[in-house]
C-alpha cells in the first residue's frame, strides 16, 4: 500500500502526459490539473508514504528493505522534480521570444492557427541573451535547416521567411518560429501557442536557431 502510494505521482504524470499528447486530454486537464495540482499533491502525500515504509523496515531490513528503498527513490525523485520544475518556471523569461523587438516579425499564416492565445507580451536580448540578430542575410536553405535543426517541422519558405511549428515532447505543447530575412539582417522570433510558462523553451529554441545561423568565426 505504501509502495503503491509513492509510485502514484509519477504514474499520474506519466498517463496523463501520454494522454494529452496523443490528444485524449487537455491541456487544462492532463496538464493544469492532473499533473500540477493532483500530482503535486500525490507527490507530497507519496513523500509520506516513502517515509512510512522506511519506518515499518527498519523492523525487518531483509523483508521489506528493498520495497522502502523503491519508494524512496520514487517519491522523492517526483518530488524533486516538482520542485525543480516550478522552480524554472518561477525564474523563467516570457514564452514569446524576438530578435527585434522595434519590428517584431508576424507569424504570417500560423497566425490564424495561433489565434489570440500565446504569451501576452514579446521580450528580446535583456530576457534571452541569446536572442542575437544575424547581421546578414541568409539564404532561405539556410532558414530551413536552422528551423529543422531546432526540432520544428517547417511550414512555410519562401526568399523571405520561414515558418515552423515545434510540438514539445511529453505534453506537446506547441512553438511556432519564424525567421524573417532582410538585406543586411536576418531576424527570429519563437513564441508558445499558450500562455503558460515552459521554463524557457522560447529563449532556448531561438539561442539555437541564432547560434546555427551567425557566421563562422
Amino acid at each position: 500500500m505504501l509502495l503503491a502510494l509513492s509510485l502514484a505521482a509519477p504514474l499520474l504524470v506519466l498517463v496523463a502526459a501520454l494522454l494529452t499528447r496523443a490528444g485524449g486530454l487537455s491541456f487544462e486537464t492532463g496538464y493544469d490539473l492532473l499533473t500540477m495540482k493532483v500530482g503535486w499533491w500525490l507527490s507530497i502525500a507519496g513523500v509520506a508514504a516513502a517515509l512510512g515504509a522506511v519506518v515499518l523496515a527498519l523492523r525487518d531490513v531483509r523483508r521489506l528493505g528493498l520495497m522502502a528503498l523503491a519508494a524512496v527513490v520514487a517519491a522523492g525523485g517526483t518530488l524533486g522534480g516538482f520542485v525543480w520544475h516550478n522552480g524554472r518556471q518561477a525564474s523563467a523569461p516570457p514564452e514569446d521570444i524576438s530578435t527585434d523587438l522595434a519590428e517584431i516579425p508576424g507569424f504570417g499564416d500560423l497566425g490564424d492557427e495561433r489565434g489570440n492565445r500565446g504569451p501576452r507580451a514579446t521580450a528580446g536580448v535583456e530576457a534571452c541573451p541569446g536572442a542575437l540578430p544575424v547581421m546578414k542575410q541568409i539564404a532561405p536553405e539556410s532558414a530551413i535547416w536552422a528551423l529543422e535543426k531546432a526540432g520544428f517541422t517547417l511550414r512555410g519558405a519562401g526568399v523571405a521567411r520561414a515558418d515552423g511549428t515545434r510540438e514539445g515532447f511529453w505534453f506537446g505543447f506547441d512553438h511556432d518560429a519564424v525567421i524573417r530575412i532582410r538585406p543586411g539582417r536576418t531576424d527570429i522570433r519563437v513564441a508558445a501557442r499558450d500562455a503558460r510558462s515552459h521554463g524557457g523553451d522560447a529563449c532556448e529554441l531561438v539561442s539555437d536557431i541564432s547560434a546555427s545561423l551567425q557566421p563562422a568565426g
